[in-house]
């Protein structure tokens, strides 16, 4: 897995997602139950902002970026800045921290990969236009999500891992470990899934 590769396919999938945006529809509901879809939007500004620096300053702050007057178009800026900085960085990654721990560059951008693919999942289904993550981008995500998903993240970050039938795809099967319901009419014929 190349996380720079990962990081720049994530956000390609989730610029997707984001250009169906209405202007008027920052209110509407999301799949993050605390969130409404400006708010989602504001934390994702607020998580490219982090993994920017990350890239970009050897660091990450623990400050969240003010709300952006325009949510979609600080998305996309912040997702060409992150892209930007990444090249630039890639043959010689400094050692990002946050706070005062190390962090490693690669598990940076795989778990920010993780993390804005699925809120651009999110994004899709706020916006009533399901785009599904795409089955390879799933699969190497995958296996970072168990990684990045401790119980104790249980309904404080993520919901409870959802149901699904036997045989889904590794999107379903991503965002099912991540408590979301791809296909909620499923839910009640199956177990929870559980990621090694």
């Amino acid at each position: 897995m190349n996380p720079g590769e990962l990081l720049e396919r994530s956000l390609a999938y989730a610029l997707g997602g984001v250009a169906a945006v209405p202007r008027a529809g920052l209110g509407r509901p999301t799949p993050c139950a605390r969130w409404d879809l400006g708010e989602l939007l504001q934390h994702l500004d607020d998580s490219l902002d982090a993994l920017y620096e990350g890239v970009a300053e050897g660091r990450v702050g623990l400050c969240p970026v003010a709300p952006a007057a325009d949510p979609v178009c600080a998305f996309r800026a912040r997702a060409g800045a992150l892209l930007g900085a990444w090249t630039a960085v890639s043959a010689a990654p400094p050692a990002p921290a946050v706070g005062d721990r190390s962090l490693d560059l690669g598990l940076l951008a795989a778990v920010g990969a993780l993390e804005i693919a699925v809120h651009g999942w999110d994004v899709t289904q706020a916006c009533g236009r399901p785009r599904p993550i795409p089955s390879a981008l799933a699969a190497e995500l995958l296996p970072l999500a168990p990684v990045v998903v401790a119980d104790a993240d249980r309904g404080v970050r993520f919901a409870d891992p959802v149901a699904l039938p036997a045989g889904a795809g590794p999107g379903d099967l991503l965002l099912a470990f991540l408590g979301r319901g791809p296909r909620p009419r499923f839910l009640s014929a199956a177990a929870p899934v559980r990621l090694p």
